[in-house]
């Protein structure tokens, strides 16, 4: 016996996610089933993880000039990135809840993007911004109505040619510049009406993604911030004035372009109300939030996958390291950490997909930025724990773990730090009094049962009740309201052993932030082979 482990390949995401499966027939989205089905086994095919590997090893180049010496500002990519570009768009993942008619077209994107998101987290970026961007152009009808067609097609066009020739196209951002960062206000550049529309004099620190077909932009008129659209190309078929100055050297999501540019006079079409730029931009970011909870939760559950396939196969001591009752301890840990991310997840897209009830709201609005806080930063602490399953062979560059680890912290900083989605907490819930009241009385009906949860809610209410929520206790705010959100879920959605495991452990001071501390050993195989079913 030479005690290594095979590679993970030559599975179903979808069918061997239990807590997925579940989430999607709960959310009336079966007629989605078969496709999720079929994705989740393109998804996992040797083939397609070859696939993102090359993706993030041979990244994408800059070409700023041509041999002429004129300015080209192209974006090169491995053939990599662009299939896996591909099977996104073919599946039909892209605008979703947009384009589909079926029910449940949000939780169905929300599985689709989170299998995807497992194999390759790159290529997501432009995804999300592109299904985000659309209730944006929806408040300019006669843009919209031609650019729909192309934002809803299920055909891959990666060619840099004028919109109105593409069969599909992808819609970037660009908010932040280098002085302000996350305070968008401080913004500096500047947009002068001409004939026919404006045009953008100024930078952006971050864009996002540069080989984008367009990009919503924030750009200051005489009125104020106003978000504009600019395209790759002018109405006259020449190419925009969009400068890209240098691709970010990142720490993780590799396969993908992140920019800096310039604006010399680039063409752009005012979207939304003059001085209302970040308002409008807002609707865009909630979506995009969203898609951060979807990628926490899906690192996680990559990375548990990944742990409890090598603990399966592994032998130390005289037994595989999945009976040894410390490693299961961790494993089953992780597992109640990746499978409460999944469940927060589905209930957050199954409100996107729902009326406008005080309830919805307070989980588009308020859930929101809570929980794409608290699970981007637990993803962080999970994916060192996985890597450390491995031992000296997670931290090597040729296995799957350290590219998972570097993926995580992008999700808490794009979209609003973790300060950001604080604050943003305490906005929302001063906003919206209708829905954090019928959030919370969600949550008493939720816990009132069980004596653990009860006293927590109790001061949950206290800390939200517009009197004691202070800003510097924003991030407490938001871990405890998060946290008994996944309890009352888990509780109503999974099974017993799941729920009684998580509710013992996270609101026990003793359990702490580390993982494999869970105080009832007899229930850890059950959670295991939930987790990854044998």
């Amino acid at each position: 016996m030479d005690n290594l482990t095979h590679e993970l390949q030559g599975y179903n995401l979808y069918t061997s996610d239990l807590a997925l499966q579940e989430g999607i027939r709960r959310a009336g989205a079966g007629a989605h089933e078969a496709e999720l089905e079929a994705y989740g086994a393109l998804l996992g095919s040797a083939a397609t993880i070859r696939m993102a590997e090359d993706a993030n090893h041979f990244k994408p180049e800059l070409h700023t000039f041509d041999r002429q010496g004129r300015r080209i500002d192209r974006i090169e990519f491995h053939p990599a990135w662009h299939g896996m570009m591909r099977m996104a768009r073919e599946q039909g993942m892209i605008t979703q809840p947009f384009s589909d008619p079926r029910p449940g077209a949000w939780a169905a994107y929300a599985a689709a993007f989170s299998m995807h998101h497992q194999i390759e987290s790159g290529s997501q970026c432009p995804h999300s911004m592109t299904l985000a961007c659309v209730p944006v152009l929806r408040q300019e009808p006669e843009l919209f109505e031609a650019l729909a067609p192309k934002l809803f097609s299920r055909t891959y066009d990666p060619r840099d040619i004028p919109l109105e020739e593409k069969d599909s196209i992808l819609v970037g951002m660009g908010m932040t510049e280098k002085q302000g960062g996350s305070d968008l206000r401080t913004n500096t550049t500047r947009a002068e009406a001409v004939a026919g529309g404006y045009e953008l004099t100024g930078h952006k620190w971050f864009f996002s993604a540069p080989m984008c077909d367009a990009h919503l932009v924030l750009a200051r008129t005489e009125g104020g911030l106003s978000c504009f659209f600019v395209p790759r190309y002018r109405p006259d078929g020449s190419k925009n004035a969009v400068q890209v100055q240098r691709l970010k050297e990142k720490v993780g999501n590799r396969s993908n372009a992140s920019s800096e540019v310039e604006f010399h006079g680039a063409w752009g079409r005012m979207v939304g109300k003059e001085g209302r730029g970040i308002p409008t931009i807002i609707e865009m970011a909630n979506i995009t939030r969203l898609n951060c909870v979807m990628g926490a939760a899906s690192l996680m559950r990559q990375c548990v996958v990944q742990a409890i396939h090598h603990s399966r196969q592994r032998y130390a001591f005289g037994k595989r390291l999945v009976e040894q009752p410390l490693m299961q301890n961790v494993l089953a840990d992780m597992a109640l950490e990746s499978e409460a991310a999944t469940q927060l997840m589905m209930r957050m897209a199954e409100a996107f997909d729902r009326d406008d009830s005080p309830l919805e709201r307070a989980y588009q609005r308020i859930v929101t930025p809570a929980g794409k806080l608290w699970t981007t930063k637990r993803s962080i602490e999970l994916s060192a724990e996985a890597m450390e399953v491995f031992g000296g062979n997670g931290y090597m560059d040729e296995g799957p773990m350290g590219r998972l680890y570097r993926e995580t912290p992008v999700l808490s900083i794009w979209e609003g730090s973790g300060n950001v989605m604080a604050l943003d907490l305490l906005r929302a819930i001063g906003r919206e009094p209708e829905a954090i009241a019928a959030l919370l009385a969600d949550l008493q009906d939720g816990c009132h049962a069980d004596a653990v949860l009860r006293p927590h809610f109790a001061m949950l209410a206290g800390l939200l009740d517009g009197r004691t929520s202070q800003e510097a206790s924003a991030r407490r705010n938001a871990q405890a309201l998060v946290l008994l959100i996944q309890a009352r879920l888990l509780r109503e959605r999974a099974p017993a052993a799941i729920a009684d495991a998580f509710i013992v452990s996270r609101f026990d001071s003793a359990h702490g932030r580390i993982y494999g501390t869970l105080p009832d050993a007899r229930a850890l195989p059950a959670i295991i082979d939930r987790a990854w079913p044998v």
